[in-house]
């Protein structure tokens, strides 16, 4: 783990993570807090739905509890290695409080991969938010 990323999560400790399939091609590395969090929110679903239910099978598949070494590092299982096409090179990229980590090739491709009208998709995601600003 970079340094930097252990800092922020407060050094002189030992951090616990749950590793997990991501959405796209990679795995997404939360912090065991991150994760319960994420957990009562998956948890409260109303199971009588199907979606909810193969949402639920499909989120849950592949997570496994990750500890740090003396060294900081993390031991990522071969079968969600292989998931995210991970062989040698990674990227780590870090945001509200969770990690993804793709394999290096599959990241550049989906950075190539912009939108074709990124100000149609902001204004799809953030349009409909309250943000009254005053200048």
């Amino acid at each position: 783990m970079p340094s930097g990323l252990i800092s922020q999560l407060g050094e002189g400790e030992k951090h616990s993570f749950v590793i997990n399939r991501g959405f796209e091609k990679c795995l997404m590395l939360y912090p065991e807090a991150v994760w319960q969090q994420i957990s009562e929110e998956v948890n409260a679903l109303n199971l009588y739905n199907k979606k909810n239910r193969d949402f639920v099978r499909y989120f849950y598949r592949g997570a496994q509890e990750l500890l740090q070494d003396s060294a900081d590092r993390i031991l990522i299982p071969k079968r969600l290695l292989e998931y995210a096409g991970i062989e040698k090179d990674l990227i780590l990229s870090a945001y509200n409080g969770r990690i993804e980590i793709w394999a290096k090739d599959e990241y550049d491709t989906m950075l190539d991969q912009e939108p074709t009208d990124f100000s149609d998709l902001a204004d799809d995601v953030l349009g409909k938010l309250d943000n009254n600003i005053n200048l």
